[in-house]
C-alpha cells in the first residue's frame, strides 16, 4: 500500500474498500473543503535535510487530501526571518512554521523544552516522552497559551558539539569563548565563561572566518559539511551535550489549527509523524559518510574532556532548580522528561547500550 492511500484512508476514519469506491466522491466533497496553508522554514533550503522536513509534511499533506489542503514551504527569510518564525506564525501572518521552538526561549524558557535542553532525552527518548508521554499535551498547554500548537515534525538525533577556532581541553579555556550556540545552551554554558551567540545558519561562516566569534554549533556532520565550518575552524568536539535529542516542531496558528475539519487535523498529525520518522533516518543514514569526508578533509575530531561535561552538567542542574522554582510550566514540563529520563536509561543500559557497545568494538576490530 503507497502513502497516499494509507493516508487518504487514515483521513477519512479507513472506511473499507468497497465502501469507499461507493461514497469517497460526495464524503471527499463534504469534508475535505480547499484548504492552503503557508508554512515558513526557520531553515535554508541549501540544508536540504532538515528544511526536506517541512516538505516532506506538506507533500503527504496534500497527497492524502487529493490536493484539497495544501501547504505552500517557504524557506527562512522568503517571508521572515528564520528565527521569527514562531512569532509570525502565533501573529497569523502565516498559518504555520517548521522550527526549533528553542530558538524562541528568550520569550520563556519553557520554549526550549520542546526542541531539547542539555542532558536531557535522545531522539528515542524525546518520541517516547512526546507519543506516550504525553509530551504533546504538556507541551501545547503552554503553546496554545501564546496562540500555538505544535507537533513534533523532526528530529536530528545527538548533536555535534561544533567547530572551534583552537583546542577546549579544560574549563578554563571555556572562559572568553564567543561561541554560536542555539537555544538554551548557551545559558548553561555562559556561568562556565562562554559568550554565548546566537546567529542565523547563513551568517555563521563568515563570523567564525573573520574572527568575530570563536566557535560554533551547527547540526552534525552531513550540515556541517555544506556550511564549510572545518575551512576556518578545525577543531570539531562532541558530543553535543545541550542536544541530545533536538525534536524539530511544525508549530500552527491555533485559531487556524482550530478551524481546520477533523479529518485534516488527522492528517496533519500523521503526516508530522512521518515527517518525524523520516528526518532521523535520513540523518543517520548521511551523518556517517559526512564525517569520514570531513576528517579527510582536515577536520580534528575531540571529545570534550570529563571535566568540561561535569562542569556542564551542574550548571544546567543548578538552573533548572531555579528556572523551576519560578516558572510553573517549565518546572511541570521539564519534572516529566526527567522523570521518564530515569526510568529510560535502567532499560537502555541493560539492552541497547550493551548491543551497540560490543557492536562497536567489532568495528573498531575490523570484523564488520
Amino acid at each position: 500500500m503507497d502513502r497516499r492511500s494509507f493516508l487518504t484512508k487514515a483521513a477519512v476514519g479507513g472506511v473499507g474498500a468497497a465502501g469507499a469506491a461507493l461514497v469517497a466522491t460526495p464524503l471527499v466533497a463534504q469534508t475535505n473543503p480547499k484548504v492552503t496553508w503557508r508554512m515558513t522554514s526557520s531553515f535554508p533550503k541549501s540544508l536540504d535535510t532538515i528544511f526536506g522536513g517541512a516538505v516532506t509534511l506538506a507533500n503527504y499533506v496534500n497527497a492524502a487530501t487529493d490536493g484539497n489542503f495544501t501547504i505552500q514551504v517557504f524557506a527562512a527569510g522568503e517571508l521572515v526571518p528564520g528565527l521569527q518564525a514562531a512569532d509570525a506564525t502565533a501573529a497569523g501572518t502565516v498559518e504555520a512554521c517548521h522550527t526549533a521552538t528553542y530558538y524562541y526561549w528568550g520569550k520563556d524558557p519553557t520554549y526550549a523544552l520542546a526542541t531539547a535542553v542539555p542532558f536531557s532525552l535522545n531522539a528515542r527518548q524525546m518520541n517516547a516522552w512526546y507519543y506516550y508521554g504525553d509530551g504533546i499535551a504538556l507541551s501545547n498547554e503552554f503553546f496554545n497559551s501564546k496562540g500555538l500548537h505544535a507537533l513534533p515534525a523532526g528530529n536530528t538525533g545527538v548533536q555535534m558539539g561544533g567547530w572551534y577556532r583552537k583546542e577546549i581541553n579544560t574549563v578554563a579555556d571555556l572562559k572568553g569563548l564567543k561561541f554560536r550556540i542555539g537555544g538554551f545552551g548557551g545559558k548553561v554554558l555562559e556561568p562556565l565563561g562562554v559568550i554565548p551567540q546566537q546567529i542565523a545558519g547563513g551568517d555563521i561562516y563568515p563570523a567564525l572566518e573573520k574572527g568575530t566569534i570563536d566557535a560554533a554549533e551547527w547540526v552534525g556532520p552531513y550540515d556541517d559539511e555544506k556550511l564549510g565550518f572545518y575551512k576556518v575552524a578545525p577543531y570539531y568536539y562532541y558530543p553535543g551535550f545541550w542536544e541530545g535529542g533536538p525534536t524539530l516542531s511544525a508549530m500552527f496558528n491555533k485559531a487556524a489549527y482550530d478551524g481546520l475539519p477533523a479529518a485534516y487535523k488527522a492528517v496533519l498529525a500523521a503526516a508530522c509523524q512521518a515527517a518525524n520518522c523520516d528526518m532521523l533516518a535520513n540523518y543517520d543514514y548521511k551523518n556517517p559518510a559526512a564525517l569520514k569526508r570531513l576528517v579527510g578533509a582536515g577536520a580534528q575530531l575531540r571529545p570534550f574532556s570529563a571535566d568540561i561535561l561535569s562542569a556542564a552538567f551542574d550548571s544546567a542542574m543548578k538552573i533548572y532548580a531555579d528556572l523551576g522554582a519560578s516558572n510553573p510550566a517549565f518546572k511541570k514540563i521539564h519534572d516529566s522528561q526527567q522523570a521518564f529520563l530515569k526510568d529510560a536509561y535502567l532499560w537502555d543500559q541493560i539492552a541497547e547500550y550493551t548491543f551497540d557497545t560490543f557492536m562497536m568494538t567489532q568495528q573498531q576490530a575490523g570484523k564488520l
